[in-house]
């Protein structure tokens, strides 16, 4: 689904309320050609069809819109590639990118001079959670001037970022229950061993903790020149040692009540982590391992350094596991059964929630209400998805009946051996500020071959977790700045689990986290969580 460090972990914007206010008290003062009926926005320049994208009527010159996204990684240029030309001439539309950081979107915020369209990337920031005071109802500019947005924006996704019964934003890579049950959308998690080793081994049961440190065993016997067992970096959060391992074991996300289920203290997760402890006792994991930065980890990958890993988002490493085959085809990475649950669980493997990643906004101060929706709907119309993921039709690939898609020779030979042009001139799958991951399923060439196997494997074990998505206490709470000691403590705490010597340090360890976690109002922070819950749910119907 996304590139490397770009995805997740985006700063957050955390306005002041005051200056939201502030930009609120200014009003809309939006203009455009056309004078302005009883709702404050201008009047349609052409005639609005539910059934004819607004772009295709609209014959206005050409329109500039400043769009800011609070990522200094997102390529500016707008119009001299191929796919943004097109989305240039389709929308008679220049876009002005501006990219920072919280500074400079608190800036715009304390002025009021606010952009036409905003992206940012926390639901769970202010400036998300107020949106409704800077920025316009999706309904509201739809209807007035493109209601065939209504046929490319999910239901779903609209009702999730409702405020006040109206939707403010539109997330990229926002995967609904029916993109989870259509088969179209890939796991990204998943158990891997280098197959020359799997083979050197001989017959290894890693899916029970027992397993697992005998098989490490045999593979420090067999290799010693390897690190047998694995995990993903920890400069990103814990790794891949707390969800990942979770989702593999199929941990409860919520109890039956649909309460808030603590995840890091479950029995089962315990036991792994004992056995974790087991492993690295016996020299088996790597004390570098909870040291390693992004590079050092991926540079590791890339040389086929692990026997075993615990990888999670696989697409992101695909260049190293690619790498690495690459070098090796005998020794390439593959998903096996492994790390499974000792109660009969099954994986629940979770990829992209419904909140998505990149979250886009139409800001009220905008004077182009008209062309700013326009370009929402272009965008997450099959037309702009199947530009933007995959370029100009016939040039750059074919679609079969079944709406899957090839590279063209021309483009596969552009991507294997002139890989910059292939990125700067055509841009392909880089413009993603409203990707789908069920767009890039329909080309197997949309990932590196070395995690097709991977994403195969764990298909059948994808599941939603959406009732907890966004259910942390408001930011500046009380609630959260616990949550946040508890969540840093529960981080070393889960690396001491590990690499303590005996399985009393192990036990004295786990009961000091759960006072520190009583110490700091886990219950008062539960209570918040479950009333989140339950609001998720009411979104989502399920109440």
């Amino acid at each position: 689904m996304k590139k490397g460090t770009m995805f997740r972990g985006l700063a957050t914007a955390l306005v002041t309320l005051g200056s939201v206010a502030l930009l609120a008290g200014c009003g809309n003062g939006s203009k455009d050609s056309g004078s302005a009926d009883k709702s404050g926005l201008p009047k349609a320049t052409y005639k609005v069809s539910k059934d004819t994208p607004a772009w295709k009527k609209d014959k206005t010159k050409m329109t500039t819109l400043t769009w800011y996204v609070n990522a200094d990684w997102w390529e500016k240029s707008f119009g001299k590639d191929e796919i943004t030309k097109q989305i240039k001439k389709d929308l008679n539309v220049n876009i002005k990118f501006v990219t920072g950081d919280d500074t400079k979107l608190n800036t715009y915020f304390a002025s009021g001079n606010m952009p036409d369209l905003v992206t940012i990337g926390d639901p769970n920031s202010k400036v998300a959670r107020t949106a409704n005071q800077w920025a316009y109802p999706l309904q509201d500019l739809a209807n007035k001037y493109d209601p065939y947005f209504f046929k490319v924006a999910r239901k779903d996704t609209l009702n999730w970022y409702k405020i006040d019964g109206k939707t403010y934003a539109y997330p990229n890579y926002s995967n609904t229950a029916a993109d989870y049950n259509s088969g179209k959308i890939l796991p990204r998690d998943a158990f891997i061993i280098r197959k020359d080793v799997l083979a050197g081994i001989g017959k290894q049961d890693f899916t029970t903790p027992e397993g697992f440190v005998k098989g490490m065993a045999a593979i420090k016997a067999k290799y010693p020149k390897l690190t047998p067992f694995g995990f993903n970096d920890f400069s990103g959060g814990n790794s891949s040692l707390q969800n990942v391992v979770q989702d593999m074991l199929g941990v409860p996300i919520t109890t039956k009540a649909n309460k808030y289920y603590d995840r890091d203290t479950d029995s089962d997760y315990i036991k792994w982590l004992d056995a974790f402890r087991q492993v690295h006792a016996a020299g088996n994991i790597s004390d570098d391992s909870f040291t390693d930065d992004a590079d050092t980890f991926n540079e590791k990958v890339a040389n086929g350094n692990y026997a075993t890993m615990m990888m999670g988002s696989d697409v992101n490493h695909g260049t190293n596991l690619q790498d690495w085959a690459s070098k090796d085809s005998k020794g390439e990475y593959v998903a096996i059964d492994g790390i499974q649950s000792t109660v009969g669980r099954e994986p629940t493997l979770s990829q992209a929630g419904i909140s998505g990643w990149l979250i886009n906004y139409i800001s009220n101060k905008t004077k182009h209400p008209a062309k700013a929706i326009q370009v929402f709907e272009y965008l997450l119309s099959d037309k702009g998805q199947m530009l933007t993921n995959f370029g100009e039709k016939g040039k750059m690939y074919t679609q079969d009946a079944d709406g899957m898609v090839k590279w063209t020779p021309f483009a596969k030979d552009l991507q294997l051996n002139h890989p910059q042009e292939f990125n700067k001139k055509y841009r392909i799958g880089e413009f993603i500020l409203f990707g789908h991951d069920r767009y890039k399923a329909l080309n197997k060439d949309s990932y590196v071959k070395a995690v097709w196997q991977m994403q195969d494997w764990g298909k059948k074990y994808l599941k939603p977790q959406f009732k907890i998505e966004n259910i942390a206490p408001n930011p500046g709470t009380q609630e959260a700045r616990a949550l946040s000691a508890i969540q840093t403590n529960w981080s070393t705490t889960m690396v001491s689990l590990i690499r303590s010597k005996d399985k009393k340090s192990f036990d004295d360890t786990l009961a000091k986290y759960k006072k520190f976690q009583k110490d700091n109002n886990i219950t008062d922070i539960n209570k918040t969580r479950n009333d989140n819950i339950k609001a998720n749910m009411k979104k989502l119907g399920q109440d």
